[in-house]
C-alpha cells in the first residue's frame, strides 16, 4: 500500500480505467447478468464466476459486480424493510461500524462508490483484516453523528469486529467523539458483528446484504448522507440494473 493509499480511502491508479468507458458498459452488463442467475437461484459465488470469466473482468471489477447486484426478491424484501432516517426518532440503532464509516470515508476522499440494485451505496474498499485510520476517519464520524442525532435516535451501539487490527483505536474514537458532544452511544468489539446485530432486534445501520437479508429493520443512512452530503461524488449507478438494460 502506497503513502498516498493509506492517507486517504481514494480514488486508485486504475480506477478510471477500470470503470469507464467500454470497461463501464460491460460492468453493467455483467451486474445484469449477475442479477438475472441470482434471480433464478444459482449459488452466488459460481455465479460470479462464471460471468467474471465471460466478461474477462478483473478482481476488482468482480467486486463492484458482486457489491453492485442481487435479485429482485431480494430488492424487495430490502426496500420493505427499510426504515427511513427521518422516522428514528427515539429508536434503539444498531451501526455496523466498519461498513459505515469506511463508505463515508471514500466519498470524502473521491473514491469509487456504487449505487447498487438494492438502492444502498456501497464502496470496493477491503480493510483485509486491519484497518488503517486515514485523514477523513475523525470528519467521517463527527458528519455521520451530527446527521444522525439530528434525527433523535435513541441509545446507538456501534459494533467493530474485533478480530480486525486496530478497530480498538476506532471505538475509542467513536466513543471519544460521542462523549465530547453528549450523543448516547455505545462502541463495542464483538468477535461476530453480523450476528450480534441480528440478535440485538434493533433497527441496523448497514449496506451489508447478508444482514440485510435477514435483519428485522434497517435504516439506508449510508445512501441518505451521500445524496445529500456529497452531490460531487464519484457514483456509478447500478440501481436500474434488473429492470432496465436498454438505459445504459
Amino acid at each position: 500500500m502506497n503513502t498516498h493509499e493509506q492517507r486517504h480511502r481514494g480514488m486508485h491508479l486504475n480506477d478510471k480505467a477500470l470503470f469507464g468507458g467500454e470497461q463501464l458498459l460491460r460492468l453493467h452488463n455483467a451486474v445484469y447478468e449477475l442479477c438475472w442467475l441470482l434471480g433464478r437461484g444459482y449459488a452466488r459465488h459460481s455465479a460470479i464466476q462464471l460471468v467474471g470469466n465471460n466478461h474477462q473482468l478483473t478482481l476488482c471489477q468482480r467486486l463492484a459486480m458482486s457489491r453492485a447486484a442481487c435479485s429482485n426478491v431480494s430488492r424487495e424484501l430490502r426496500i420493505n424493510k427499510c426504515l427511513p432516517v427521518e422516522k428514528i426518532k427515539d429508536q434503539q440503532l444498531v451501526i455496523d461500524g466498519f461498513n459505515l464509516i469506511i463508505t463515508v470515508e471514500t466519498a470524502m476522499a473521491g473514491g469509487l462508490l456504487l449505487v447498487c440494485c438494492d438502492g444502498c451505496i456501497r464502496d470496493i474498499a477491503s480493510i483485509h483484516g486491519t484497518y488503517r485510520q486515514v485523514q477523513e476517519t475523525r470528519q467521517a464520524i463527527e458528519l455521520t453523528g451530527k446527521v444522525l442525532q439530528s434525527f433523535a435516535p435513541g441509545r446507538v451501539l456501534w459494533l467493530f469486529d474485533k478480530p480486525v487490527s486496530n478497530s480498538g483505536g476506532l471505538a475509542a474514537m467513536v466513543r471519544g467523539i460521542a462523549g465530547s458532544h453528549h450523543w448516547n452511544w455505545q462502541a463495542e468489539l464483538i468477535e461476530n458483528p453480523d450476528q450480534a446485530i441480528l440478535d440485538s432486534h434493533k433497527a441496523a445501520i448497514t449496506s451489508d446484504s447478508a444482514i440485510l437479508d435477514k435483519v428485522e429493520h434497517w435504516v439506508n443512512l449510508g445512501a441518505y448522507l451521500i445524496a445529500n452530503y456529497f452531490q460531487g461524488a464519484w457514483l456509478i449507478d447500478f440501481s436500474g440494473t434488473l429492470n432496465k438494460p436498454e438505459a445504459w
